[in-house]
């Protein structure tokens, strides 16, 4: 079953072309990565699938989303917990006036939990290493459920121990059924983590199983590395 489906995707920044006529399919139950070099379009499309960015083209999406940006778009020196970052992402199911019920906030603790920050919890954000920062935010989209997760470079600037906590996470997501859109710049990490690969630049190269797209032909037109 076909869970993301984008057809003729194209993003412009003023006269600048971020990314044009991209089309890619990602399977439900399966983890996609996305690659290419810097300025590729990897995360333009990743925002346009959400929403944040004016686009032509055509988006189905099937199941609920949930998305991790950037850890470089985030403000850390708001004053915030641990706890209270996790339980902002069931905000928007929640409406203007509920509060966090016992089940939410069971919810809250147990994806906490899955990826070994509870102990954090009451910890300002500030004082977090770069793979704590990561793992709260893994938290905080575990949180909400979604059958579609979106994550911007989860793996960036993480410590050894945090990416492998990460990595497990996502590989019971695919088993138990979701689908897993990530941001990817290590290629050899791609191989091992993911199902499907497609590859970016300015449009797609390649798309499909990752041992038929990480071939030597399509790395060279994405990147220019000169592999034989």
């Amino acid at each position: 079953m076909i869970a993301i489906e984008v057809t003729d995707l194209s993003v412009s920044y003023g006269q600048t072309v971020a990314l044009e006529n991209a089309s890619f399919r990602a399977r439900q139950g399966t983890v996609m990565g996305l690659i290419g070099p810097n300025g590729a379009g990897k995360s333009t499309a990743m925002k346009a699938l959400v929403g944040l960015v004016p686009h032509t083209g055509e988006i189905a999406i099937t199941g609920t989303v949930g998305y991790m940006p950037q850890t470089a778009e985030i403000d850390w020196d708001f004053p915030i917990t641990v706890e209270h970052v996790v339980s902002m992402g069931l905000y928007p199911k929640l409406g203007w006036f509920r509060r966090l019920g016992r089940e939410d906030k069971q919810a809250v603790t147990a994806a906490m939990e899955r990826v070994g920050v509870a102990d954090l919890c009451k910890r300002q954000i500030s004082q977090l290493s770069g793979g704590q920062r990561k793992r709260v935010f893994m938290a905080r989209i575990l949180a909400q459920n979604p059958q579609v997760y979106l994550l911007d470079e989860p793996f960036a600037g993480v410590d050894v121990a945090s990416e492998k906590v990460i990595h497990r996470v996502l590989h019971e997501l695919r088993d138990a059924g979701a689908t897993v859109l990530i941001v990817h710049h290590d290629l050899a990490a791609v191989r091992h983590l993911c199902d499907d690969v497609t590859v970016f630049n300015r449009t797609v190269v390649a798309t499909g199983a990752a041992a038929d797209v990480l071939v030597p032909d399509v790395i060279n037109r994405a990147f220019g590395l000169g592999i034989a």
